[in-house]
């Protein structure tokens, strides 16, 4: 199935998306649509013939535990509901710890690197046949970008998703952007990953923008496309002609006129031509060799080195040996900016009661207390966090974010021993 030109469906701009001529498909996060129902923009475009991809954000395929199964029907769901031809996911880890380490689960709120050796793809060989087995429509899988590497990897970026397609059948979602991502930050050449990956195996690809800043390239989806990130969908269309091409963007929205500025460029790189097509059967489901079981061991070791590194990033424990420190610090500046933003969006009541010190209160409080249950309870727990330090200093402010707190979480906030637990509880997470 060719998809053609797309762009990702976000609530800030679904009138301009509806207004954008030659849109083909969108994409839509998974994880912000309702399992039963489906915002009147994207009901009016698929009235009009428009494909719905549903792109999942929370599954953590690349983690050490198998997919959770509530995560699974959840993105199944969105799928039946979207009639979608396939749904996709990260190669990442979002989440580490738990009962293989003996420890608090961490949430990173971001999507993480998976080693590249061959433990991590056994692991995400089983978890992606898990999820396979339990999806009604093809699952394809986004290549990520990083801020930082693994030591002592084993295989390149190309033999890695190569392999993992062979394995498992799985489609790719090549996402050029992260390509170019990963060549500023981490040295790694597009074409070379795109030389060893099977472009046949594309279901679609993700053009998106950054920043670079200070030597390191941000994969912000909050700034125009730039060139390299189009020399890049040349390499690829010289490859390749790819069933379909999306365009990201996921804050400070542009104009529709930009938009569509940035769909043209796209366009013209597009038909200047190279590869042949993946045609339509590069979504056919593949055989795969049955493979035996990953031991637990394997899981094990896995969850260790995750654990390590997510708690070095968001608990302030040493670096695992084999990183660079400097480079683990941006990249936990860069969770923990997100983190504030990502709060800030699903409880917008917090900036606007604490004002232009929302966001240093936030980072402080994020730079001791690590994310363990999704969003919505970091944003409680920073409320709390705040009120239990007698906090904001000024009254009338309290008392709004004390309403705030007990409009959502109880009638007041926790006593003495309350607190002194979770103190404790929070210690033990940064260990």
């Amino acid at each position: 199935m060719r998809l053609g030109i797309g762009i990702g469906w976000r609530p800030e701009i679904a009138g301009e998306v509806e207004a954008l001529e030659g849109i083909d498909w969108v994409e839509a996060v998974a994880e912000n649509l309702c399992a039963d129902h489906l915002p009147d923009s994207l009901v009016r475009l698929r009235e009009r013939g428009v494909t719905v991809v549903p792109h999942g954000v929370s599954l953590g395929l690349g983690g050490a535990d198998r997919p959770d199964p509530g995560k699974l029907a959840d993105l199944a769901a969105r799928a039946t509901l979207l009639g979608a031809p396939l749904v996709t996911e990260h190669i990442a880890f979002v989440r580490a710890g738990g009962a293989r380490t003996g420890s608090p689960v961490l949430e990173a709120g971001h999507l993480l690197p998976v080693p590249r050796t061959r433990a991590a793809l056994d692991v995400l060989c089983e978890n992606v046949r898990i999820a396979q087995d339990a999806l009604p429509v093809p699952l394809a899988l986004e290549n990520i970008a990083a801020l930082i590497s693994w030591p002592d990897e084993e295989l390149t970026e190309g033999r890695f998703l190569a392999e993992l397609v062979e394995r498992t059948g799985v489609r790719l979602l090549i996402d050029v952007a992260n390509l170019h991502t990963n060549h500023v930050n981490r040295g790694e050449d597009p074409a070379t990953a795109l030389d060893e990956l099977p472009v046949e195996a594309i279901a679609y690809v993700h053009v998106a923008g950054g920043v670079e800043k200070d030597g390191v390239w941000h994969d912000t989806h909050a700034h125009p496309v730039t060139a390299p990130v189009l020399d890049v969908l040349a390499e690829l269309r010289s490859r390749v002609d790819p069933p379909g091409v999306l365009l990201e963007r996921d804050e400070a929205f542009p104009p529709a006129g930009e938009l569509a500025g940035e769909l043209d460029a796209i366009r013209g790189v597009l038909e200047k031509g190279g590869g042949a097509s993946a045609g339509p059967a590069a979504w056919a489901a593949q055989e795969v060799a049955p493979t035996s079981p990953v031991a637990e061991s394997v899981r094990d070791g896995v969850a260790v080195a995750q654990t390590a590194l997510l708690s070095a990033l968001v608990a302030g424990t040493p670096a695992p040996e084999g990183f660079a420190p400097g480079r683990l610090r941006v990249q936990s500046r860069a969770l923990a900016a997100k983190r504030a933003d990502v709060v800030a969006k699903v409880a917008p009541e917090l900036p606007e009661i604490l004002g232009d010190g929302y966001r240093a209160a936030f980072l402080a409080y994020a730079g001791a207390r690590p994310m363990t249950a999704g969003y919505r309870r970091d944003a409680l727990d920073f409320a709390e966090h705040l009120l239990v330090a007698g906090r904001p200093a000024d009254d009338a402010v309290r008392r709004r974010l004390t309403q705030w707190w007990r409009d959502r979480a109880a009638p007041r906030p926790p006593g003495r021993a309350t607190r002194l637990a979770r103190a404790a509880r929070a210690v033990l997470v940064g260990r």
